[in-house]
């Protein structure tokens, strides 16, 4: 049996899908959370923390049928490898067009977009900015609402400065 969710990955969880419902409402695309199945193939199927599914034929009544236009996973300390690997790997073979990798610490999302052969890593969001997704126009994600929970005592990430060494002449 898997371990439950953190509190954090519930909330970045129940928020990222919150925002996307709101911002697909009377749209064709439909937002689902887990535990939503998805057959991917014969012999392969996933439940992702949330996805955008925007063909409606792929809706049926027990499961999504086929890859969605987006899938989102949010990282825990016990499926960073399953989500960052495994499942980017499956995605990709499906050719889900559009993967994002949230991470509710140190709190950032990762947008990977279907390119050729492969993913590209295309953005990388922080706490403190908005989203953007390129498949979705006008969908924009002002994070601070979905990273909206206290930082511990020593979680704040640090910044680093980067200029000349402080070694040696250049």
């Amino acid at each position: 049996m898997s371990p439950t969710p953190s509190t954090r990955h519930l909330i970045v969880s129940q928020d990222l899908s919150r925002l996307l419902g709101n911002f697909f409402d009377g749209k064709p695309c439909r937002v689902f959370p887990a535990p939503t199945g998805v057959r991917l193939s014969d012999s392969e199927a996933v439940e992702p923390d949330l996805m955008v599914v925007c063909n409606e034929k792929q809706i049926v009544m027990s499961h999504i049928e086929g890859p969605s236009d987006l899938v989102i996973e949010i990282l825990s300390t016990s499926s960073i490898f399953h989500d960052r690997i495994r499942k980017l790997n499956l995605y990709l073979r499906s050719r889900v067009p559009e993967y994002w990798l949230n991470s509710p610490y140190p709190s950032s999302v990762e947008v990977f977009l279907l390119d050729g052969e492969g993913y590209r890593l295309d953005s990388t969001f922080a706490r403190t900015d908005t989203l953007a997704s390129l498949s979705f126009p006008g969908l924009a994600i002002d994070l601070a609402t979905v990273f909206d929970f206290p930082v511990e005592p020593g979680e704040e990430a640090a910044f680093v400065r980067e200029g000349r060494p402080a070694y040696g002449a250049v």
